[in-house]
């Protein structure tokens, strides 16, 4: 079944407020006003499942309706409604016999019994449910008002309101309509610019300044990620595999795909067809192949003793749930164990369509997958030079890692001769280095000492040092120093917290090509850290200095470790020499110092490779197969100059580095498909035979060139007008984004237990008008967001109150509480300090810690720093076991499963977090700087401007007089408090202020900012 479901009895009561009265002036309408209280009271018993009726009585047709049962008398006699069986049970005043059953706890009000008897009186006519009709051309209405109306949405909102003696609201103020029209289309907020700009051409042309604005809006890069999120929610999106493990995946090459679809503009026919079926498509492009990742979002069980069998078909029944749900807005997934109890699906009907998806290679694991760059997604052409180049050097790369095996035998053979005897080599004579250049790739800055050692000051939490210098010497020995100094913590020599440093990984590089250590000696080492975990090419090993428990010495001291190298370097050779800080967060060096030698060092001992050597293969322990393959990669030059052309011709490309996506194919060999008795995938019913794939029964069958009809013959149905299902479906769930609730509030639920439409011919209007623009969903964002019932104001209405409580007629625009991500987004713009970069692997912005004591594994979250921290939330990492909590907290489901709509809740814990969540303070702390920036001074008229612009940047308006008094006589208070609080100052102030900028008065503009950003109007949409 599918999540965020809405109940059937809201969605009755919902629709029922404007269908009463319609009822009342003329004829029922049995789609509009009865199907849906025989659906509520009626079909689970006596609907379309065969095998769960009850009384042999069926009431979904009037066939079965008006039927003479056995017994004597007719459940609905048309035109006698006293006679009809139905109207007797249903007031029987004997609770034994009274329908439907008590125990039920459902049972219809009088005004419903009198309705049902009103249908009766007036005929009984049944009609085939509204969404299984065709879609049918529409003719706009004439209404009285037509001044109002911009396009032919306003004809038909007008004329419902017309009808209930009603009229619209006014159109929206110019800075809540532009706030609204950015975050509806970018779910950015606008900037002060903007904002002016807006103002100004509203002044002189009104209509072309709306206009213009939709358009730039659309075009916008930030509009595909926006409306992306919608669509990643309905492909149940995540970086993680479920379950108890929920190991981390890589599934954003398809979520680079969706913002790229979008941006372009790309039709929807096309959008679905290569998301269900791109890999069917004929000479698919490694972009239509990663487009069937949509599919391959489905849950992936790493837990041992699993049966790969058991979740595949777990992952093709969610499949068909999703299809269903996201293209059909059918719950076809309450037939995989029965008949559907309210719509016309039959069992049979769901693993008919369970086989067009059971014929995938994947079964429960990674399964195929595609290798791209990062970045590549969104390349709309490329130099073809450039592209040969980078073409030549994979071919070359793919030819050496082919050969791999045939070279590192015959470099083993080679290796016994350099194996060090036991004899001790000569002492070398150590000569200090002088670093040429530094860099550090988390932005600590390296200062070269006047000793020539190197200080660090702090930068990422898992920094990468390079030096870089030219030897004056021959060189096959080094030495490592790690010196303690006063600035560090405890006086280091590391730069933890205790003076500790973990060094994960030491690389050298002589003219650009690698060059391993042999082995590794030290003065002292933290036992379970020795040195040669430095050279050992795992990460998650390393040396460090820290002393056990009872031994002697101190560990803040001076220590150095020395190493050989496989060759000797001549003068004149340009090194890099790296360390790597991966095992622990902030155990970067603080201090160190360089020695070179012409002869490796003494006391070297042959590093465990050399000895795994002697081992004969067969032989040879997984460690030492592991070891000496290390080595021979290390040493393997003509690969490791094939791999850094490859990289260059990528970078040229402006590509970064590949990755493997999860794609959708085809067995060569179809699995056979069979009915699941009750849902059972051990229990296949072979007597029903074998199914071949189709779509339900009671929908218009496809039109196919090939027996039996595959994924892509699906998808090319779903988008054909043969289906009356998708266009409906869509351009309902893409007005639910503009007004809060669709035109069928169940926009999930196009089946007899969902709601009716509330404006049935613009619903049928719009799907038509999608079809015939060519399914462009660009068209009709436009459509929409320059209607005149779009650009109304949202203020409440004492007379609309009356009329028409839920505003479900929009006789004024909906306010609509912003999604998570949005929430986030928008402090993210009002701080300044977004990063407006597209696509990429997912990112870690801070979270609390503790997020994952109650998960299975610790995915050890360590907060990205530099842009990727400021990245938009659409690329926060989603673990599906533990999202993020600020997520969490604002209504982001799990993605366990398909989600069409998320559900809003209004929590004091969301207002908690938008005030101390530490992202969101530092959201703050960005505003705060942002203003004394651009506003400097610190005089009354300062401070004025100051909150004019920060109503403008949170809210795309001037404060009121009265807002702006409080704010202004709020910073001063706070601002005094600061001043005699000058240790809460400095935590709560910027961390970097423009020159001659008062802590406390910084600090009292965070106050400022967090106050604006913890509001309703801020998280709100008007």
């Amino acid at each position: 079944m599918v999540l965020c479901r809405i109940g059937f009895t809201l969605a009755l009561v919902c629709v029922l407020i404007p269908v009463h009265t319609r009822a009342e002036e003329g004829r029922l309408r049995f789609n509009r006003d009865v199907r849906p209280l025989l659906s509520e009271y009626c079909f689970h018993c006596h609907g379309p499942d065969a095998k769960g009726r009850k009384a042999d009585l069926r009431l979904d047709t009037r066939e079965g309706a008006t039927k003479r049962r056995k017994k004597g008398g007719v459940a609905v006699l048309p035109g006698q409604p006293e006679q009809s069986l139905l109207l007797q049970r249903m007031t029987h005043p004997d609770s034994d016999e009274i329908m439907p059953p008590s125990e039920t706890k459902k049972h219809p009000t009088q005004a419903e019994i009198a309705l049902l008897r009103r249908w009766i009186a007036e005929g009984a006519e049944y009609e085939d449910h509204w969404a299984f009709l065709p879609v049918k051309p529409v003719t706009p209405p004439e209404v009285k008002a037509s001044g109002w109306v911009h396009n032919p949405i306003d004809a038909f909102l007008l004329a419902g309101l017309e009808e209930h003696g009603l009229t619209p609201s006014l159109e929206a103020d110019d800075a809540t309509l532009l706030r609204r029209l950015h975050l509806d289309l970018t779910g950015l907020l606008p900037s002060p610019p903007e904002i002016a700009a807006f103002q100004k051409a509203r002044a002189t042309d009104p209509e072309g300044a709306v206009a213009r604005t939709v358009q730039a809006l659309l075009e916008s890069p930030h509009h595909a990620e926006r409306w992306a999120r919608h669509w990643l929610d309905q492909a149940r999106y995540a970086d993680s595999n479920g379950y108890t493990i929920d190991g981390d995946r890589i599934m954003w090459p398809y979520r680079d795909w969706v913002i790229r679809a979008i941006g372009d503009g790309m039709p929807f026919d096309q959008f679905t067809i290569e998301q269900l079926a791109g890999d069917l498509l004929p000479q698919p492009t490694k972009a239509q192949l990663i487009a069937t990742g949509f599919h391959r979002n489905t849950l992936i069980n790493q837990e041992g003793g699993t049966d790969p069998e058991q979740f595949r078909n777990e992952e093709v029944v969610d499949r068909v749930s999703t299809t269903g749900a996201v293209w059909l807005g059918l719950t076809l997934g309450c037939a995989q164990c029965h008949d559907h109890k309210f719509d016309p699906i039959t069992q049979r009907d769901f693993y008919s369509f369970f086989a067009f998806f059971n014929s995938t290679e994947d079964i429960n694991n990674i399964g195929p997958t595609v290798d791209l760059y990062e970045g590549e997604m969104f390349q709309a052409s490329t130099d073809p030079a450039l592209r040969r180049s980078l073409e030549a050097a994979e071919s070359r790369l793919a030819d050496l890692e082919k050969s791999r095996p045939l070279r590192q035998k015959a470099w083993e053979a080679g290796q016994f001769v350099g194996i060090p005897s036991t004899d001790h080599p000569p002492e070398p004579d150590w000569t200090p280095v002088r670093p040429e250049s530094l860099t550090s790739e988390g932005g600590a800055p390296l200062d070269i000492l006047e000793d020539g050692s190197v200080l660090a000051g702090k930068g990422g939490e898992r920094e990468v040092y390079r030096v870089r210098w030219v030897t004056s010497a021959p060189l096959e020995g080094l030495r490592l120093r790690l010196l303690t100094h006063d600035s560090l913590p405890k006086k280091g020599p590391g730069r933890a917290g205790n003076g500790n440093l973990v060094i994960s990984e030491l690389e050298l590089t002589a003219d650009g090509v690698s060059v391993p250590f042999t082995g590794a000696s030290a003065d002292h080492a933290q036992p379970g850290y020795p040195p040669d975990g430095a050279i050992d090419h795992d990460p998650g090993t390393g040396w460090a200095i820290n002393v056990g428990a009872g031994a002697p010495g101190p560990m803040n001291a001076d220590h150095w470790a020395s190493f050989g190298l496989t060759k000797k370097l001549p003068t004149g050779s340009r090194i890099e020499f790296t360390l790597r800080h991966e095992v622990n967060s902030n155990y970067n060096t603080g201090r160190f110092g360089l020695d070179t030698s012409p002869v490796p060092p003494p006391k070297t001992q042959p590093p465990a490779w050399q000895m795994a050597l002697k081992t004969p293969l067969e032989k040879r322990s997984k460690e030492q197969k592991k070891q000496v393959e290390d080595a021979f990669a290390s040493a393997d030059q003509e690969l490791g100059k094939a791999r850094t052309e490859a990289d260059a011709a990528r970078k040229r490309l402006g590509l970064g580095p590949k990755a493997s996506s999860m794609i959708m194919r085809e067995l060569k060999t179809p699995r056979s498909t069979y009915v699941h008795t009750r849902g059972d995938f051990l229990r296949e019913d072979k007597t029903q035979g074998v199914l071949a794939p189709n779509v339900p029964g009671f929908l218009p069958h496809p039109s196919v060139g090939v027996v039996p009809p595959t994924r892509l013959d699906l998808a090319k149905w779903l988008v054909s007008r043969e289906n009356p299902l998708t266009a409906r479906v869509t351009v309902n769930r893409i007005w639910m984004r503009y007004f809060g609730h669709g035109l069928v509030e169940t926009e999930n639920d196009f089946g007899t237990q969902g709601a009716y439409p509330t404006h049935p011919e613009l619903l049928d209007w719009l799907a038509s008008w999608f079809m015939d623009h060519g399914w462009s969903v660009r068209e009709l964002h436009q459509l929409i967001a320059t209607s005149a019932t779009y650009r109304q104001a949202s203020l409440w209405r004492s007379d609309l109150a009356a009329a028409d409580p839920r505003n479900l007629l929009l006789g004024r625009q909906s306010r609509i509480r912003c999604d998570a991500e949005i929430v986030r987004d928008a402090a993210l713009a009002a701080s300044g300090l977004l990063s407006p970069r597209i696509g990429g692997p997912p990112v870690r912005p801070p979270q609390p810690e503790g997020v994952y004591a109650f998960t299975q594994n610790n995915k050890g979250w360590t907060a990205d720093t530099g842009a990727n921290r400021y990245r938009r939330t659409l690329y926060t990492r989603f673990y599906r076991s533990a999202p993020h909590p600020m997520l969490t907290t604002f209504d982001a489901p799990d993605f366990q499963s398909v989600c069409t709509r998320r559900p809003r809740s209004n929590t004091p814990l969301q207002s908690l977090t938008l005030a101390n969540d530490p992202g969101f303070f530092e959201f703050a702390q960005g505003l705060a700087s942002r203003l004394l920036r651009e506003i400097p001074g610190s005089d009354h008229h300062a401070v004025l401007q100051r909150v004019g612009r920060a109503f403008l940047l949170c809210y795309a308006r001037p404060p009121s007089d009265d807002e702006l008094g409080t704010v202004v006589a709020f910073q001063a208070l706070q601002a005094r408090h600061f001043v005699e609080n000058p240790e809460e100052a400095e935590k709560v102030a910027p961390s970097e202020l423009p020159a001659g900028t008062d802590r406390s008065e910084a600090a009292s503009w965070t106050a400022v900012a967090r106050a604006l950003m913890n509001t309703d109007e801020f998280v709100t949409r008007e």
